[in-house]
Parts: structure tokens; sequence; C-alpha cells
């Protein structure tokens, strides 16, 4: 691991007790003269919108080094905060407002693309659309496909390990993930891997800060192997009116065939991605026109009553399918469970899905709780629990944010591990306190 010249590593010593709560000393107004001595003044301001669910003040850095002024001020003044993307997954899972909001909106530069070498380096304020655009004339992307890809910044596409549909043949950021950036306890600017692939040595920075929502420290830089875009897209549609048979098509498809991506759809999700409200397998294929007529032709013989969709209709449902709203039923869950459980998990959920068949991972969802959250949450959990699995909440709705946990709580070992590790890499606990697992 690179960092800064005289700065030490993050401590791994895992024995020591995850720290104490930091206790904020300086009001808003003090906090907003305290940060305006490091950016200018217009870069500090109130939240707008969901900000105000997640930090009572937004300040603005312009690189990483005033990121990193920005930490060590905070640990002085034991201010907590929070690295802030659009603000739609910690508006989620905070209880209440960290102070100070660190918004990277202008950290968007392209500091390295080689398109022969197939990487490319990004601050982590840019979004996963605009990269993708940056990249079209030379014919390759970031083939990871968050909900919203404009709205979703490289930063919070690995914090919150967000990923889409693609998951199945392209996996997710962490797997396109070979050097990452951040900044850490003391201000520390912390290097992990490298720009090029073969060059992975030392601490396993891209794992650790995967998925680690912002509570370790705060991502400026990442990057990434890239991939080629396929020459065609074409999706292949069944409905059903039976789960357990999907699922069983589903596999047998996903163990013949090299698909892009497949899911199982029940019926409210279906009418969201713009087919009939009714159960639907969905395939989809990509590649060049002969392996898409191949896989296509085959797949019709194979499932008969196969509908195939091309250009603006294909690109239209896997659109939908996946910026998927779960903003809008009462509550939302990302259950994962081997692949081969997730068809008789789902069934005993008793909930609205949209289920990525090859990969174990499912969104489920119900639109009328009637009082019964807590208990419909229970049974989710206890539906992967036996399956082996785990479940997070998304999303939920009024008065029932306070009655649950938005993380599974693991196993006690586990648990102590993750506060050692909070300890090792934030011994102040300024970093998005409080609404990780366990509380951490």
């Amino acid at each position: 691991m690179r960092r800064s010249r005289g700065s030490p590593a993050p401590s791994t010593d895992l024995s020591s007790p995850a720290p104490s709560p930091a206790a904020n000393l300086l009001s808003p107004d003090e906090i907003v003269r305290r940060t305006g001595t490091i950016v200018s003044a217009d870069k500090v301001r109130a939240p707008r919108g969901d900000e105000a669910l997640v930090a009572s003040v937004i300040v603005e850095p312009g690189d990483a080094h005033e990121v990193a002024e920005i930490v060590r001020a905070c640990e002085a003044d034991r201010i907590t905060l929070a690295p802030m993307g659009a603000a739609r997954t910690l508006r989620e899972i905070r209880r209440a407002p960290v102070s100070l909001g660190v918004s990277l909106c202008r950290l968007t530069r392209i500091i390295a693309y080689e398109p022969e070498d197939m990487t490319v380096t990004v601050e982590a304020g840019l979004s996963v659309g605009a990269l993708n655009r940056s990249m079209e004339s030379a014919r390759q992307r970031l083939p990871v496909d968050p909900h919203d890809p404009d709205a979703t910044t490289v930063g919070t596409l690995i914090a919150a390990s967000h990923a889409g549909p693609l998951r199945l043949s392209e996996g997710t950021a962490r797997d396109l993930l070979i050097g990452i950036r951040y900044v850490g306890h003391g201000g520390r600017l912390v290097h992990g891997g490298g720009r090029v692939v073969k060059n992975v040595a030392g601490y396993d920075l891209m794992k650790v800060m995967g998925g680690s929502f912002g509570t370790l420290g705060i991502i400026t830089e990442a990057t990434f192997k890239v991939r080629p875009i396929p020459e065609h897209y074409a999706l292949a549609s069944l409905s059903f009116d039976r789960a357990e048979e999907a699922f069983a098509i589903a596999h047998q498809l996903n163990d013949r065939f090299p698909l892009a991506h497949l899911e199982v759809l029940s019926p409210a999700a279906s009418a969201a991605s713009g087919l009939e409200s009714k159960g639907h397998l969905l395939v989809g294929i990509a590649g060049s026109f002969a392996e898409i007529s191949a896989v296509r032709d085959t797949i019709a013989r194979m499932v008969p009553g196969m509908t195939i969709f091309e250009n603006a209709r294909a690109t239209m449902v896997y659109a939908r399918l996946r910026d998927f709203d779960i903003t809008a039923p009462s509550i939302a869950a990302q259950i994962a469970v081997r692949p081969a459980e997730l068809g008789g998990v789902l069934s005993v959920s008793r909930a609205e899905f949209i289920a990525h068949a090859g990969s174990g991972v499912a969104k489920l969802f119900l639109n009328d709780i009637d009082g019964q959250g807590v208990d419909t949450l229970a049974r989710w959990r206890e539906a992967a629990r036996q399956a082996g699995g785990h479940v997070r909440v998304l999303h939920c709705k009024g008065s029932l944010r306070e009655s649950i946990d938005f993380f599974d709580t693991p196993n006690e070992g586990a648990l102590k591990l993750m506060r050692r590790m909070k300890s090792a890499f934030d011994p102040a606990d300024v970093f998005n306190p409080g609404c990780f697992v366990g509380g951490i």
C-alpha cells in the first residue's frame, strides 16, 4: 500500500475496541465558519432536498487535498461527516443527519484513460453515466449498471456496492476495481492498487472500501478495468403463472449459455418494467449479430413461446428493469442467497420481486403492508437465514424506519472483527457513524 509521505498506514492491530462515538462540539454556524477557512465560502451551504436527511451542513471540496483538510478539521473538533454523491443511499440508512456532508460534486475529472490497456482512472464524484459516455467513441464501457447511472457517482458505486442486471456477466464494481485512493484518519491520502491490471500488491483496500458505506474514509479516486461495448443486444421474454417453473427454466438457460443477464419478475415488477402484469422470465443476450442469432434460435427451440425484443424495445425494457424505483413501495429490501435457493426463498417471502436468477440476488418489495412491516421483514430475514443468506433493507416508509435494522446482524465473531476494523481505520469515529452493521 502506498501512502502520503510521513503518514502511517491504517493500523493492522485488530485487537483494539471500537471507538467511542464522536461528540460534535460546534454549532452548524461554527461548522460553516470552520470549513469556510478550507474552501471558498460559496462552497459551504445548507443541504438541498434529500441532503437534509443526511447532513446539517454541506461542503464541496475541489480536490483530494481539500478533502484531507476537512477530515483533519473534523477530527480535531469531533465533527461527524459523511461522503455524499446524490444522497440517495444515505438518506435511506441514516436515522439522523451527521454534522457535515462532504459532497464530491466537484471531483469529476477523468484523470487517465488508456483505451489500449482498457483502464480508466477517475475522480469519485463523476457519475457512472458520464464516465461511460466519455468512452463511447472507443466502444468501451464500465459494465456496472446501477439504478440511474447518471445519478450514481463512482464513489457511491464502490462504497454502497451498487450493481444491476449485468452483475451476472460482468460482475460488480469490486470485480473491475484495480486501484483506489481515499482520505482516511488524520487526513491521510491513502493509495491501494494501481493503474495497471497486474499491480494488486499490498492491502486489498479495494475490497475493504467496497461496501463500507463511507464508514472508513472518503473515496476520492478509482481505477477500473473497462470492457468493450457489445455489438448487439436482444432480450427474450416469457410470461409464466408459476414462479418455480420460471426459475427452473432460468437455471437451465444459465447453465447452457453465456447470458448478459437473467431475471425472474413478479407481476408488479413486470408492470414496472413495461410488460404485461404477469410474471416474466427475462433473458438478456449480448454479443455479435451471429452470436445472438445462434443463442436466440436455440433458446426458442428449448423454450417455446419466448418473445424476442430487439433494438429500442429491448433497450427500453432493460432500462426500466435497471432503474426500478425502490422508493415507491412501502418497503423494499435486497436478499442474497445461493442461486439454487433463490426461488424457494422468494416463495416463502410472499413478496413482489425482481430476481437476478443467475446471481442469487433479488429485490423484494411490497406496496401495502398494513402495519405489518416488522413482521414482514422478520419473515424475509428468517427465509434468508435458513438458506444461508442475508437481507439488507433498501427503503421503508414512515415510522417503520425507527423499528427496524437496515442491515442484518452478523455472528458475534464477525461483528467484533468489523468493529475492530472500524477502530483501526477511524479511531476518531467521525466517518458516517451509527448507520452501518451493528450500529458501526
